[in-house]
């Protein structure tokens, strides 16, 4: 029980170490986390959640039917993959940008880059603008998404679709 502990104050400690997940004051926020079932793996630095998954920190927030958190071999978070029918994933950049969305069946996240990426039935969301796709990858502190109508995954071809608004 003591290494479960251990293992679950690690990966809390994690997910706030290094590379923020969000905003500077999301790295120092409380960590919330809902699901169903946990496995947790400490050898192979992986937690599993499974069963209506809901994890929060700050402005970031990430859900699906299953999320699988790794950590790298200094013990910091590294990626975080969610799967679902519609797993989902938001967070602010910054306090002065507008709150970035993405939905996909699979939604892995490179902590370290801060760099997304929707996959399957991919949708992304920032301020009016919005892509659909089948592949999406978005890096959050460049502001570039790459987009692509088939990719690794992606069930048949998904053309690109994107609105634009307007500068003001």
């Amino acid at each position: 029980m003591m290494q479960i502990s251990a293992l679950l104050l690690c990966l809390l400690l994690s997910l706030t170490a290094g590379p923020a997940l969000g905003q500077g004051s999301d790295a120092e926020a409380p960590i919330e986390v809902e699901a169903n079932q946990l496995n947790l793996d400490d050898r192979a630095g992986t937690a599993v959640y499974i069963g209506a998954v809901d994890i929060r920190q700050g402005s970031m927030r990430l859900t699906g039917d299953r999320v699988e958190i790794e950590r790298n071999a200094q013990g910091q978070l590294s990626r975080a993959i969610a799967t679902g029918e519609r797993a989902y994933l938001e967070q602010q950049p910054d306090p002065s940008e507008p709150l970035v969305r993405g939905w996909g069946r699979t939604i892995i996240y490179h902590v370290a880059e801060r760099r997304m990426e929707l996959i399957d039935r991919a949708e992304l969301h920032q301020g009016g603008d919005t892509f659909d796709g089948g592949y999406l990858e978005y890096f959050l502190d460049r502001r570039v998404v790459h987009a692509r109508s088939e990719g690794e995954g992606v069930e048949g071809r998904q053309r690109i679709r994107m609105t634009l608004q307007p500068e003001q």
